[in-house]
């Protein structure tokens, strides 16, 4: 998947992003690049390939140190939502921003 000058700028100006010619150009280049290295890495065969949760578990056996599940704060929705403009049964209320 090749992007066109015409992408980048459509993507720069979505990201509410000023790029001058030359930037425009080797961000073509480097997208480019990276969809190019996304493409070769499809063609590979990763069937019957177990994913690793960590790189270190290919080498051996990992053990996970987990800590258990506790809850370990109290409640204190009421007195962080204080300082809150608007509040509704325990909910933020803000504006409205997309149209």
């Amino acid at each position: 998947m090749a992007l066109t000058p015409q992408d980048v700028s459509r993507i720069a100006h979505l990201a509410r992003l000023a790029l001058k010619p030359d930037e425009e150009r080797a961000m073509l280049a480097q997208l480019n690049g990276f969809f190019g290295i996304v493409e070769r890495m499809k063609q590979v065969d990763t069937s019957g390939v177990e994913p690793l949760y960590t790189p270190l578990s290919a080498l051996g056996g990992v053990a996970l140190r987990l800590r258990d599940d506790v809850v370990t704060e109290s409640d204190q929705r009421e007195r962080n939502q204080r300082s809150a403009p608007q509040v509704l049964d325990g909910l933020y209320l803000v504006p409205k921003v997309i149209e």
